[in-house]
C-alpha cells in the first residue's frame, strides 16, 4: 500500500463537501417555497 491515505482523506473531505452542498442547495430550493409560505 502507497502512503495515499491523507490524500485520500482530503479527497474523501472534498468530495463530501461537494456532495452535502448539492444536496444541501436542493433542500433549500425545495423548501425555499414551502419556507415562504411557512415563514410568511
Amino acid at each position: 500500500m502507497k502512503k495515499k491515505s491523507t490524500f485520500q482523506k482530503i479527497t474523501l473531505v472534498i468530495v463530501w463537501v461537494m456532495i452535502i452542498s448539492m444536496i444541501g442547495s436542493l433542500v433549500l430550493t425545495a423548501l425555499s417555497g414551502l419556507g415562504l409560505m411557512s415563514f410568511g
